[in-house]
């Protein structure tokens, strides 16, 4: 019989679960509310029902499925299932998930990884990493999170947090992130960071079509930015310019670091487009060294939402049992 995978991808909103076959054909996939205000219980209840509706929809019984995959954000002791912390799951303090989901699914073998790593590895086994065995990616949107596959393998470090890239401090002693650091890239070139410095400067007086917007809604977003840049905004053209430079750097950063052959990026802030992906690209080669020629290859995610479903359902159907 074809071994069947599951691949889930826990967010703070959604709870997306997809069901595969040994090649990775998607089967079926469902999603649920994962009301991650409420107790670990009632969040692995959730998940559970919604990978058992995946499996039906599918044709098939949990007692069919091999392994199952499941991204979750951290900071985790994923070797050993534990989620010590994550910022948007509040009831989540050391609980042991792995666990936890596998009593609730007959005992069935999980696979628990960051939710940047699944991302990362789908589109390597899938999407835009396909056919390299050196690849980095980059999620933006809220924060910057990040994975990195070197010679066909994910990098996970000694307690399995590696590639949190987006915690590269590009500017030492800068701007304060989230995560309590000085100068990360993240607290610059993140989708709600590029909006936050915009705010910041026309709340300083800058000039710009985008105040606005700031009137009106009460806010900025990094849409918004983009949308003003194209319509020839200069503090728009500003901010998205400094976006970019920052993007550019890390990528200098992790070019040197591990010497990728594909650099990935992903998340809602490529929706911008070419105009974001060309000056990344720019200022990458006005800043890279000119020692040799670098041949690495800057583009963008090609599997969307999907993922996360199939780079945890990849490393379930690669993980011994």
């Amino acid at each position: 019989m074809n071994e069947i995978y599951l691949g889930i991808d826990l967010g703070a909103t959604f709870i997306k679960v997809g069901c595969f076959d040994s090649k990775l054909n998607l089967l079926a996939k469902t999603s649920a509310l994962t009301e991650a205000e409420k107790q670990p219980k009632v969040i692995i209840d959730n998940i559970a029902e919604a990978t058992e509706q995946a499996v039906a929809k599918a044709g098939f019984s949990i007692n069919d499925v091999s392994a199952i995959g499941l991204g979750c954000p951290g900071p985790a002791k994923y070797s050993v299932g534990i989620i010590e912390a994550a910022p948007n799951f509040p009831t989540f303090k050391n609980t042991p998930l792995r666990q936890m989901l596998s009593d609730r699914l007959s005992g069935k073998t999980i696979v628990l990884e960051n939710d940047a790593n699944v991302a990362c590895f789908g589109e390597f086994v899938a999407g835009a990493g396909k056919g390299v065995k050196d690849m980095v990616f980059f999620t933006l949107g809220t924060g910057i999170g990040g994975g990195i596959v070197s010679e066909g393998k994910l990098l996970r470090g000694s307690g399995g947090n590696a590639a949190e890239l987006g915690h590269i401090i590009i500017c030492p002693d800068g701007r304060l992130c989230n995560c309590g650091q000085k100068g990360c890239a993240e607290a610059y070139a993140s989708a709600s960071n590029t909006a936050k410095r915009a705010t910041e400067a026309i709340e300083a007086g800058e000039k710009s079509t985008l105040k606005k917007v700031l009137d009106e809604k009460g806010q900025i977003t990094c849409k918004d930015v983009y949308d003003h840049l194209k319509a020839g905004d200069e503090l728009a053209k500003k901010i998205t310019d400094e976006t970019a430079e920052a993007l550019a750097v890390l990528c200098i950063n992790v070019l040197h670091t591990t010497e990728p052959q594909r650099i990935v990026f992903a998340g809602g802030m490529i929706a911008a487009g070419d105009i974001l992906l060309n000056r990344i690209k720019d200022y990458f080669n006005e800043q890279i060294w000119k020692l040799k020629k670098e041949t690495v290859e800057i583009c963008f995610a090609t599997l969307g939402e999907d993922a996360g479903i199939i780079g945890s359902a990849a490393l379930a159907a690669e993980t011994p049992v």
